[in-house]
């Protein structure tokens, strides 16, 4: 739980089901969790440069995939600790779980025979991640 000097900011109170251990807007008016939220940028900058790189050099797909799934944790991390709002919080927690589907989807393409798609595996994979989103 968040220390209970905590200031009003920017975006209002939180809503969020969880604070973490830093004050909020201590260091910024707009950033509720300043220091959280500029940790996210390891999460957003070299998965754009891989991102870039991995299309530039022509590599498989899933690398391009797994590069923007990071991309996308890392700026749902940022939206949610600068916010501290329900909405962002789901926006930090859902593209975890669809990354993870990714890279499990990933890691089997790694000893598939050529040319041939896991439908079944992609079927539970594509489930799994809308029934987490709806519950």
């Amino acid at each position: 739980m968040a220390p209970a000097a905590d200031r009003e900011g920017y975006w209002g109170p939180p809503t969020s089901t969880l604070e973490w251990c830093e004050e909020n807007y201590a260091v910024s008016y707009h950033i509720a969790e300043f220091w959280n939220t500029v940790s996210n940028l390891i999460f957003i900058l070299p998965p754009i440069y891989g991102a870039i790189q991995t299309y530039k050099d022509g590599l498989e797909k899933r690398y391009l995939a797994a590069y923007l799934c990071l991309t996308a944790v890392g700026l749902g991390s940022w939206c949610f600790h600068m916010t501290l709002k329900y909405e962002m919080q789901l926006l930090d927690e859902l593209p975890m779980i669809y990354s993870c589907c990714v890279f499990v989807y990933c890691l089997y393409e790694c000893f598939k025979y050529k040319n041939t798609v896991n439908y079944p595996l992609l079927f539970l994979l594509i489930t799994y991640s809308f029934v987490v989103s709806i519950v």
